[in-house]
């Protein structure tokens, strides 16, 4: 597994996923590496973790540290190539003898020029997380401000103050991209995405996953917040504006029937918590363990996702259908596709139609019931660690038969 971020050095859902996965094939016996880059997460401003040990998990964990610091994933952004780390990551490649090589994402550990890197004979995977193949931020949010429908890169990069990536107006990616077997994306909206954004090639589908240990043991049955014996409403993820939360604090500011949990940290949190500051119903506790989240997640109405961006998938959706918990998610992005997969939510377009969910549910256990039930059997048959193993592993030999076949 090659990835630019991984756990404890990590943002978002890409390396949770990444780990995830990872752990999920060592169950199973396969033998498993990741390689990353701790330069690229000081570069983002995060904070230093207590430092991993070397194999955590049966997994043999490469935290790649240049000894230029922030230069190295700089260079790698502007250049394409892995350049301070490309001895390091060589070396590992040599010393094993990789049936699999599974690039995540690139952006900071090897641009589009480590999709080269590896023996012929190992089998090539890209897992599209986000938008790095067609966006230079890799979120296809646009002036930091909405999703992107058309694109303008040089101007919108300069909005974000960083370097145009000139690598990215010649034929060079669409190339590196023919060193793959197999391009995967978790979901039909970011496949539809990337090829309206003009990479054309071909994807395959594989959904996320829960790792088995998080299913729900619970009857249904929507429980106060152990802090309040109010009923509440639940927001999960990093604070940031295309997160939409703003929108979910508007409405609640309104609506005080039950109260608004917001659980994150983020860039934008300062702002979120001013504009909650003067409701005492909405409160915002900071980020928790994902043992604290699975407790509320049982005892919310319903899980809020409203972002605002394209997002490829939506793990907070099926993390709450794994404990029966419906969702209320903005039509945007994958949300609305894994609601119309599993028939266990309500999709809405404004802040009115928010309010209008949240009032049904919260007036309606039977209903609020039958959506969480209905997100929880579609978890069970979409979403679970079997489920992407089988298809993950069956597309690893699928590709093998191929070659074992060509001329």
């Amino acid at each position: 597994m090659i990835t630019t971020f991984y756990p404890p050095y990590n943002f978002g859902g890409d390396g949770i996923f990444v780990q995830r996965l990872a752990r999920a094939l060592v169950a199973q016996g396969h033998s498993v590496t990741v390689i990353h880059c701790v330069d690229a997460y000081r570069l983002g401003g995060g904070s230093e973790p207590p430092a991993p040990a070397a194999s955590e998990d049966g997994i043999e964990v490469h935290a790649l540290e240049s000894g230029v610091g922030a230069l190295s994933p700089l260079i790698t952004h502007q250049l394409g190539i892995t350049g301070f780390k490309h001895r390091a990551i060589q070396k590992i490649l040599a010393e094993n003898t990789f049936d699999v090589i599974h690039f995540h994402n690139t952006s900071l550990v090897g641009g589009p020029g480590i999709l080269s890197y590896g023996d012929s004979a190992a089998i090539k995977l890209y897992t599209a997380h986000e938008y790095w193949l067609v966006c230079p931020l890799s979120t296809l949010w646009k002036y930091q401000s909405a999703p992107c429908t058309r694109q303008a890169c040089v101007s919108c990069t300069a909005h974000a103050r960083k370097p145009p990536q000139w690598w990215r107006y010649t034929p060079w990616l669409q190339h590196a991209v023919g060193h793959l077997d197999a391009l995967i994306s978790p979901s039909r909206f970011s496949i539809n995405k990337h090829r309206e954004m003009g990479l054309n090639t071909d994807f395959v589908h594989i959904p996320n996953f829960l790792p088995r240990a998080d299913t729900a043991t619970h009857a249904p049955v929507a429980t106060p917040d152990p802090t309040s014996d109010r009923p509440f409403f639940l927001v999960v993820g990093r604070l940031e504006k295309s997160k939409g939360v703003q929108r979910a604090i508007e409405v609640f500011a309104e609506f005080h029937e039950a109260d608004l949990l917001i659980v994150g940290s983020g860039p934008y949190a300062s702002e979120l918590a001013t504009m909650a500051d003067s409701h005492t119903h909405i409160r915002m506790p900071g980020a928790m363990s994902y043992d604290a989240l699975v407790m509320l997640y049982r005892r919310a109405v319903a899980v809020i996702v409203p972002s605002i961006w394209y997002e490829p998938f939506g793990l907070i959706v099926i993390e709450a259908f794994a404990q029966q918990t419906p969702v209320i998610v903005n039509n945007a992005g994958a949300l609305p596709e894994l609601v119309a997969d599993s028939d266990g939510g309500i999709v809405y377009n404004t802040t009115e139609e928010l309010k209008r969910a949240v009032t049904r549910l919260l007036q309606s256990p039977d209903h609020r019931n039958t959506l969480g039930q209905n997100g929880y059997q579609a978890y069970l048959a979409r979403w679970t660690e079997k489920q992407h193993l089988d298809q993950y592993l069956g597309l690893i030999d699928d590709i093998a038969i191929r070659r074992e076949s060509a001329p």
